[in-house]
């Protein structure tokens, strides 16, 4: 069967049909924002993800009782963009964020008692926020500190806009700045693998500089951080298709489609098992590989390109323990393969004792380790962490792994990113792989729901709706 404007199902606004139809591929955080905004301007919007549920790699499953998210993601207040997503689907407070930068850094490397470092900012202009941090980091030496200062300042200095910034990677820049390995793993890399999924030296110079830029050298809280106190799926797939059916957005899971194609009156047909859907924009908001296997021919000068983006992948561990063994809702960790810890007990709805979520990026050794020999490896390393578990029951240990969690930020990744415009007019990519300017982050993921909805609607002769893109003049 053949739709374009269904008349089988009531629209929330006839005057809807003015704006023209538009259909969605893919319904991670970069297809529900492109959905809404078109939606928002007017236009009649079908958003289709093949898997049973929303959210993309956000998202959450039931383990008996637990909750569980597939990975732990934070945002930051500078994240402007998916800031106003959680609050167009009505979620802000359900993810808040810090009122002030705090990140317990534990060093098992150091004798017990001397362990905790902190990375904090004071209610003072940039870079003075981060001053008194710095200057008192312990897992740092003095003159360390005084080089780490000298390479913020030189970092601060960097042009984001020049594209040579992307064909350096940013360890070499580092070392050339006098970083030390000690200064890149205690604090650089800190930072860096977790918002870039890559060690310094296998990222792009200009999406780190991007990262540090924005993050802690634009404005003093740009870097607090926020995370969700609920599972991922109540924000990503109940909240937003709450949204998007409010919106008057049809909106079917389970759907995959097969083919994307133009005819000769300009108008493109979505095929999907059983059903042509009929519209004048199509946004193809899926990842590289399937965005470049349903592009039509000629839409991209080279869409070979897309191939050669490569991807990370990001490994978590979770574990739940008989008893509380951590009092903080986070920590970072040095000296040790654990990365970044946080508690998730009250948003898995466990009812006793503590369920804690190990996420690890760029986690290449680890991606395929089986499940016991993660657990010989990471189970001890808790143990030196957290001195409350060296005498707890471990009742259940299990992962999760994103083989291709992000696109992986090498020098060079620049020039393969393609913008949301295509050479076929009314067809439009987002996906957090796309030309945003930031790593594969939850941002980049709505930022390019903007910039999608942004072109289409520019070619329906549509008015921009003025509240979605004030995350434009935020960022």
């Amino acid at each position: 069967m053949t739709h374009g404007t269904r008349s089988d199902e009531p629209l929330a606004n006839p005057a809807r049909r003015t704006g023209g139809d538009a259909v969605v591929v893919g319904g991670g955080l970069a297809g529900i924002t492109a959905a809404l905004a078109l939606a928002d301007a007017g236009v009649r919007v079908t958003l289709l993800e093949g898997r049973p549920r929303l959210g993309g790699l956000a998202f959450s499953f039931q383990r008996g009782d637990l909750t569980v998210d597939n990975g732990q993601h934070v945002y930051l207040r500078c994240c402007t963009a998916y800031r106003w997503f959680l609050d167009r689907i009505e979620a802000t407070a359900l993810a808040p964020l810090q009122n002030r930068l705090d990140v317990p850094v534990v060093d098992v490397g150091r004798p017990e008692g001397r362990r905790l470092g902190r990375l904090r900012r004071d209610p003072l202009p940039v870079p003075l926020h981060l001053g008194r941090s710095l200057a008192t980091y312990p897992h740092l030496s003095l003159a360390e500190r005084a080089r780490v200062g000298r390479a913020a300042l030189a970092l601060k200095r960097l042009d984001l806009a020049d594209p040579a910034l992307d064909d350096q990677d940013f360890g070499s820049w580092l070392a050339a700045h006098g970083q030390s390995a000690r200064a890149v793993e205690a604090l650089w890399d800190l930072v860096g693998v977790a918002t870039l999924n890559a060690v310094a030296g296998d990222a792009s110079l200009g999406l780190a500089a991007m990262v540090f830029k924005t993050g802690l050298l634009s404005d003093p809280g740009a870097a607090d951080i926020g995370w969700a106190r609920v599972p991922l799926g109540e924000l990503h797939d109940r909240l937003a298709r709450k949204a998007l059916e409010s919106a008057g957005v049809r909106t079917e899971v389970r759907t995959r489609v097969t083919s994307v194609s133009r005819d000769d009156t300009g108008r493109w047909s979505v095929e999907v098992p059983g059903e042509t859907l009929t519209a004048d924009a199509v946004v193809l908001a899926v990842a590289q590989r399937e965005a470049h296997d349903l592009l039509p021919a000629g839409a991209l000068d080279a869409p070979e390109r897309l191939l050669r983006i490569g991807t990370a992948p990001i490994l978590n561990v979770h574990v739940v323990y008989d008893r509380k063994v951590l009092a903080r809702p986070f920590f970072a960790a040095l000296g040790t393969p654990v990365q970044w810890v946080f508690d998730r007990t009250d948003a898995g709805g466990l009812r006793s004792g503590q369920y804690l979520a190990l996420s690890q990026s760029a986690a290449h050794d680890d991606i395929d380790a089986p499940v016991a020999a993660l657990r010989e490896r990471y189970l001890p390393e808790l143990e030196r962490l957290l001195p409350g578990a060296r005498g707890a029951e471990v009742r259940d240990f299990f992962v999760t792994r994103e083989r291709t969690a992000t696109f992986a930020p090498t020098p060079g990744v620049g020039r393969l990113r393609p913008g949301a415009r295509t050479k076929a007019p009314g067809l439009y990519l987002a996906g957090a792989w796309t030309a945003t300017g930031w790593p594969a982050t939850m941002e980049s993921a709505v930022r390019s729901g903007v910039n999608a909805a942004d072109a289409a609607l520019s070619a329906l002769g549509r008015p921009r709706p003025r509240h979605l893109f004030d995350v434009e003049e935020a960022a």
